[in-house]
C-alpha cells in the first residue's frame, strides 16, 4: 500500500510541475507577414519628343522624254545615299499590351549620287535629297519596357537634280540644267523601342518611302533644256531617342 501511495503522489507532482515548466519557456516572437509582390509595368502612354539620326539611300532611275512624241530613252540608274539627322514629336496611348500612336517627323538629309547616261555619254545625271518628312500612325505591342511597332502614312521629300558635263570631257563638272521639286508619297516602317529609364527610350527603325514616277523639266538660266522622267524610292535606317511626358510605371499586384 505504501508503494502504491508513493507512486500516486509522484505522478500527481509530475503532472503539476509540467504546466509550470511550460510557462517558463519564452514566447514565440511575432513575425509580420511579407508584403504582397508588386510588379512595375512600363507605361508607353503620353506625349514624346525626340531626335533621330542614321543613313538613307534612294534608288533613282532616269529616262529622257523625247520632245516629239514622248518616247522614253533610258538615262540609267544610281543610288543617292548618305546621312540624315532630325527630330520627331508624337503621342501614344496604351490599352493592355497594345500601343497606338501618331507622329510627325522632319529630317535634314544629304543623300547624293550620280551616273553617266548610257545613251548620252556626255551627260552625267546627279541627284540629291536634302530633306524629308513623315506623318504616320502607329500600332504596336509592348512587353513591359520593350515596344515592337509598325507605322504608315504620308511622306514628303525635297529633291534636287542636275545635268552635268561628264568627267573626261571639256568642261567636265559644268552644270547645264537643273531642277528642284517637292515630291509627296507614302511610307511604311517598323521599329523596336526600349524604355531604359522612367521617361526615356531608345529605338531602331526602318522606313520605306514610295515616291513613284514624275516628269521633271530641267532649265538653265531660265531657259528650258529637256524633260526627264525620274522614278525613285527611299530606304531609311534610323536610331531614335525619345523623352516622354506621362506615367512612367503602373503597379500590378
Amino acid at each position: 500500500m505504501k508503494k502504491i501511495l508513493f507512486a500516486t503522489i509522484g505522478t500527481v507532482a509530475l503532472g503539476l510541475s509540467a504546466p509550470a515548466s511550460a510557462a517558463d519557456l519564452a514566447a514565440r516572437p511575432y513575425t509580420k507577414a511579407p508584403p504582397p509582390m508588386v510588379a512595375a509595368i512600363y507605361d508607353w502612354s503620353g506625349f514624346y519628343i525626340g531626335i533621330n539620326g542614321g543613313w538613307g539611300t534612294s534608288r533613282k532611275c532616269w529616262d529622257f522624254v523625247t520632245p516629239a512624241d514622248g518616247t522614253l530613252v533610258t538615262d540609267g540608274c544610281h543610288n543617292a545615299s548618305g546621312g540624315t539627322v532630325g527630330g520627331q514629336v508624337g503621342y501614344r496611348w496604351q490599352s493592355s499590351n497594345w500601343v497606338f500612336g501618331v507622329e510627325g517627323q522632319g529630317n535634314w538629309a544629304d543623300f547624293s549620287g550620280s551616273n553617266i547616261s548610257p545613251t548620252a555619254p556626255g551627260q552625267q545625271d546627279r541627284t540629291r535629297i536634302d530633306a524629308f518628312g513623315l506623318i504616320t500612325g502607329q500600332i504596336g505591342y509592348a512587353w513591359n519596357n520593350v515596344l515592337l511597332y509598325v507605322k504608315g502614312g504620308g511622306a514628303v521629300v525635297g529633291d534636287k537634280y542636275d545635268l552635268v558635263v561628264a568627267p573626261g570631257l571639256v568642261g567636265e563638272g559644268t552644270v547645264f540644267g537643273s531642277a528642284r521639286e517637292t515630291r509627296w508619297g507614302g511610307t511604311v516602317g517598323a521599329g523596336v523601342e526600349f524604355g531604359f529609364a522612367p521617361n526615356w527610350s531608345v529605338g531602331f527603325e526602318y522606313d520605306h518611302i514610295f515616291l513613284g514616277t514624275r516628269n521633271i523639266d530641267f532649265t538653265f538660266a531660265g531657259a528650258f533644256v529637256q524633260t526627264e522622267r525620274v522614278h525613285q524610292d527611299v530606304d531609311l535606317a534610323l536610331v531614335r531617342l525619345n523623352y516622354r511626358w506621362g506615367g512612367p510605371v503602373i503597379a500590378r499586384y
